[in-house]
């Protein structure tokens, strides 16, 4: 059994430990929640990056905010600190909305209508839709996440959103809302991305009204979620595609592996590398503070703080998860000893 393996294996004890093969290196839930506590009160103070603020309503979110919150396929929480505070999901939302195209339409709607590869580039880059082909590359940046919100299927707008919505709200086991003051404030910034869709229309890279597909991204953006909601989402993805809540299927099981690939590809926006060198997790990062990170058939990880860094990811939240991760052992590439 391999090291990450001897640590995960507690799950199927009945003795509902984490982390170690019963009796061997075991975690009790109290231990797990200490080592969340822990996580939150090490790096609470640290005064790196500010909110985002080129949506300026994000400017506004209350920098000092910070939780971090765990959720196990079982369904068993932990939390430590504003894990209640409903915050914007922004890039977030992408890998969820891809999941919902590969259930209405299959993988092949995402690889071959939208792409899988890194781009290289910041996630709003205009550049790369200039010199990489096709213009939309994977669905974690601006222009292949715009791409994918038009691919779901949809008569009418609020039809797209709602179905969107509908299956956030399945995945996240909860009743959700657009922060309006959020979306307000990005439909009246949001220049960079409609310029996004103009670029897909003219390629034939985009399967509704271009301003159309903006619209709902800018929505499904500021769907606001809290680190709790989230991590049941990510917990999700973590099952298989079942609500360790609710215990209801959202997600055919073929699609989780195609989800969690791309998350670990580009979900750390050009900061994706060192991610997967440092923590090596599945992970999407949005520039509200949020990130989920998945150790997948165990649990997700969610940290958030509206502290990010030039890269748009949230400084303590970053940290938080590879605190954990390390202590867990949980990277996906193996502990190394």
């Amino acid at each position: 059994m391999t090291s990450l393996s001897v640590r995960l294996a507690a799950l199927s004890c009945t003795l509902v430990l984490v982390f170690a093969p019963c009796g061997v290196r075991a975690q009790s839930a109290s231990s797990l929640q200490q080592l969340v506590t822990t996580a939150q009160a090490m790096y609470k103070s640290n005064q790196d990056g500010a909110p985002a603020d080129y949506i300026p309503e994000l400017a506004n979110v209350p920098a000092e905010l910070f939780g971090v919150a765990i959720v196990t396929v079982r369904g068993e929480t932990y939390v430590a600190g504003d894990v209640d505070y409903a915050f914007t999901i922004q890039s977030v939302s992408k890998p969820f909305t891809a999941a919902l195209v590969m259930q209405e339409q299959g993988e092949a709607a995402i690889a071959d209508k939208v792409g899988v590869e890194p781009t290289g580039l910041p996630f709003n880059s205009i550049l790369a839709t200039q010199v990489l082909s096709p213009v939309s590359v994977n669905p974690l940046v601006n222009s292949g996440a715009i791409a994918t919100v038009s691919l779901v299927g949809a008569t009418s707008a609020g039809e797209r959103f709602d179905k969107i919505l509908g299956f956030f709200e399945r995945l996240s086991a909860s009743k959700l809302t657009v922060i309006e003051d959020v979306y307000e404030s990005e439909a009246a910034t949001n220049q960079r991305n409609r310029a996004h869709g103009y670029i897909l229309s003219v390629n034939d890279r985009i399967y509704s009204d271009p301003m159309e597909a903006v619209d709902v991204y800018t929505r499904q953006c500021s769907i606001g979620v809290t680190a709790k909601q989230l991590a049941v989402m990510g917990a999700t993805l973590a099952s298989g595609g079942v609500n360790p809540i609710t215990k209801q299927r959202v997600l055919d099981p073929k699609y989780v592996p195609k989800v969690l690939a791309i998350m670990m590809m580009a979900g750390f926006y050009n900061e994706s590398g060192k991610w997967a060198f440092t923590a090596g997790l599945p992970a999407k990062t949005g520039v509200g503070g949020g990130i989920v990170a998945v150790v997948p058939g165990k649990l997700a990880i969610v940290g958030f703080s509206p502290r990010v860094n030039e890269a748009g990811n949230s400084v303590r939240a970053t940290l938080a998860i590879e605190y954990i991760s390390q202590q867990l052992g949980a990277n996906v590439f193996g502990s190394g000893k």
